[in-house]
């Protein structure tokens, strides 16, 4: 069993970055999948970047690719997600997610454990 809870969320000018931060408890974080994804108001659930459970491999979506950065410190039990650049469509609540069979998957139907999310808003 895995417990996630993300912060670091809150309301930033477009072209400003902010860092998410995810918390995760167990002791078999380290051999995770780790996953953001993120959710705007009437849209559907949507992969945003993953990582390998070394941190050696990482995964992006288009849209945010060159703007974003994962990351993991398996000694702190933490994921990173910096965000630069943000634009208005970055707006939407982002979650952390693990994945235990270490997929790499961008389905959200992959990932086996959820936070409860942290709202990103970014003004024009």
């Amino acid at each position: 069993q895995v417990r996630l809870v993300e912060s670091g969320g809150g309301l930033v000018q477009a072209g400003g970055s902010l860092k998410l931060s995810c918390a995760a408890s167990g002791r078999t974080f380290s051999t995770y999948v780790m996953g953001w994804f993120r959710q705007a108001p009437g849209k559907e659930r949507e992969f945003v970047a993953a990582i390998s459970w070394s941190g050696g491999s990482t995964n992006y979506a288009a849209s945010v690719k060159g703007r974003f950065t994962i990351s993991r410190d398996n000694a702190k039990n933490m994921v990173y997600l910096q965000m630069n650049s943000l634009k208005p469509e970055d707006t939407a609540v982002y979650y952390c997610a693990a994945d235990r069979e270490a997929t790499m998957s961008r389905s959200p139907y992959m990932y086996n454990y959820w936070g409860q999310g942290t709202q990103v808003t970014v003004s024009s």
